[in-house]
């Protein structure tokens, strides 16, 4: 039984110190899931933790998947034989760096939705969501049938309202669905957090990266009849695209971990082992402007995005070696697993997948993607993501408009996006004119050359993730307030839904029956990778501008030369033996070749470079 009493943890009768690890298995390749657990387990952990984001398992109102990499029960059964209790944070709010905060985007197709609060329309989603997902949980509580140990109660709420009544719905859904583990919180070290985020019944724990004596005094102080446990160590931090790699020296975190752990205080490092945004499942954040998280989640952690074992690893597990008894390192644990080799890429095709071709990629996806919907009879302003039911990717709009004459004379004339979330390529009359930016407030504005007559406006825009912390949370997607063309908006819209990162079997075909080498649309390259099937390998992406990449019909994440990042991750079982072909989706003109690297090159800032 797993409990507590006083300041005290307690596993079966005896006090129990919980040092944990977070893992997030919608982050790692379900084939690299035992052995990731079993280098956790092999620092001395003696639990892991993981999130469960709500949108990666129910894309659509009514559809869920708990199969293959969403196979959380099976992940659940794998830190059991690893020897590690789990704590589990259900959300239904995770933030997490994850695109909309774990939030499906469908939730946003009512425009009046109110989320992490007490609006019936959320709480109806929620609940119906638990229904589901807590059944896979409460099967594996410990000791009746698994490790469960915790179970967390949203996430964070002290940063985002005060809504007690939606706190304890959330708690009551919790244990009227079978939950008898420790509930827990989770919030920042303060109390303007920790008041307005914990509820009653319901262990408090809080989260920070430094100063672990000051913020133990804080937790024992504050709550002294509940163990002090830090559920969020930052032993690293998350990166943005155009900013620097973050770092933090072991010997530092090692100090701040032994502070707590000789205070008696529980610890869950954040991360333990972060591995990546594959897809499209990077989220982002918001301060002055859009903040998109890179595909890596390498996050500085103990055991890197590959499996490697840091300095952090080994640092960590001497300071754990104080207080909890350490298991054996495996002999047969390779401290760095190998990839491929450094080699240049041989580039096997080349082309364009044009407009026309885009609406074709829709039309197969809207045959096959539940909820999923184009839209070819004209409405007056463009469709959002959310009205259409796409979740991820990219939208591809066109609208006709007239160049009236008159005293309205031929030559060039300011072409204005409103409301454009989050950016876009577009073209008019079957010729690209450029990128542009989210805008925040004032209108994005095009300088386009044009006659007398009909013209047609087409605008590809891509969500770069939806926002996942702050009073943003539950952004929309799209060409939101439409496009201004001289005196007024153009109006007609017709709309066609990419969820690219669902079409790399449809790319794959487009690219094996032959691309034109010219047009309107994306260019395409594709490269051959020559494995065994036993190593991972690093795409070193630096010679490329920006766009998608895709291992076979999986999609590894977007790359993008401004860096950090400039390398992309790739898994073994996604290789596997043979030739696999590497597909580039590029978005800002063209690149060069292809290349894999020794290992990853996470900071690398480079010039941007739009192919403009």
């Amino acid at each position: 039984m797993f409990t507590h009493q006083g300041q005290h943890f307690l596993r079966d009768g005896r006090e129990h110190l919980v040092v944990s690890g977070a893992f997030h298995y919608s982050r790692i390749h379900p084939g690299h899931w035992a052995d990731r657990l079993r280098r956790l387990r092999a620092m001395g952990a003696n639990a892991v933790e993981t999130y469960v984001p709500w949108n990666f398992h129910a894309p659509a109102p009514g559809v869920v998947d708990f199969d293959g990499a969403r196979d959380l029960g099976r992940f659940l059964d794998l830190a059991a034989e690893a020897d590690l209790d789990i704590i589990v944070r259900p959300g239904p709010y995770v933030c997490a760096e994850w695109e909309g905060g774990g939030f499906p985007g469908w939730l946003l197709r009512d425009p009046a939705i109110r989320l992490r609060c007490m609006d019936e329309r959320y709480l109806t989603a929620v609940d119906a969501w638990f229904d589901t997902l807590l059944p896979h949980i409460v099967q594996r509580q410990y000791p009746d049938g698994g490790r469960v140990i915790m179970v967390q109660v949203e996430n964070e709420y002290g940063s985002y309202g005060d809504d007690r009544q939606y706190l304890a719905h959330v708690r009551d859904g919790l244990l009227r669905r079978g939950v008898t583990v420790p509930l827990v919180t989770s919030d920042g070290p303060a109390r303007v957090y920790t008041q307005a985020g914990t509820v009653d019944g319901v262990l408090p724990t809080i989260n920070f990266g430094s100063r672990a004596v000051q913020f133990h005094e804080f937790s024992v102080s504050e709550f002294p009849d509940s163990p002090p446990m830090c559920m969020e160590f930052w032993n690293g931090w998350f990166d943005h695209w155009g900013e620097r790699h973050h770092v933090r020296p072991a010997s530092e975190v090692a100090q701040e971990l032994d502070d707590m752990l000789s205070r008696g205080m529980s610890a869950n490092f954040y991360m333990a082992h972060g591995g990546t945004n594959f897809g499209l499942w990077s989220g982002c954040n918001f301060h002055d402007g859009l903040q998109p998280t890179i595909t890596s989640y390498d996050y500085d952690a103990p055991i890197a995005e590959n499996g490697r074992l840091t300095d952090k690893f080994d640092a960590y597990r001497e300071v754990i070696g104080r207080y909890v008894e350490l298991p054996e390192v495996p002999a047969d644990l390779v401290r760095d697993p190998a990839s491929l080799p450094e080699t240049e890429l041989p580039e096997r095709a080349r082309g364009v997948l044009t407009l026309d071709a885009l609406r074709e990629l829709s039309a197969a996806a809207v045959s096959r993607v539940s909820g999923l919907q184009a839209h070819e009879g004209p409405t007056p302003f463009p469709p959002s993501f959310e009205e259409l039911g796409l979740e991820r990717g990219l939208l591809l709009l066109r609208a006709s408009f007239d160049h009236p004459g008159g005293e309205f004379r031929p030559g060039l004339h300011t072409l204005r996006l409103h409301g454009l979330r989050d950016r876009a390529v577009v073209f008019v009359d079957g010729v690209r004119l450029g990128i542009v930016e989210r805008d925040e407030g004032a209108p994005q504005a095009l300088q386009v050359d044009l006659e007398h007559g009909t013209h047609t406006l087409e605008v590809l825009v891509e969500s770069q993730g939806r926002i996942n912390f702050g009073p943003l949370l539950g952004d929309r997607k799209g060409l939101l307030r439409g496009a201004w063309f001289g005196t007024h908006y153009i109006m007609g819209w017709e709309a066609w839904p990419l969820p690219l990162d669902l079409l790399g079997d449809e790319i794959l075909a487009a690219v094996a029956g032959g691309l034109p080498a010219e047009g309107a649309g994306l260019l395409v390259t594709q490269f051959d990778v020559a494995s065994d099937g036993g190593l991972d390998a690093f795409l070193d992406t630096r010679a490329q501008t920006r766009g998608f990449a895709f291992a076979g019909p999986e999609m590894l994440g977007r790359y993008w030369r401004i860096g950090p990042q400039q390398t992309l991750y790739v898994p073994a079982p996604l290789l596997g033996a043979g030739t696999t072909p590497v597909t580039l989706v590029t978005t800002d003109g063209e690149g060069g070749g292809l290349s894999l690297a020794a290992g990853p090159i996470l900071d690398e800032l480079l010039e941007i470079n739009e192919g403009e």
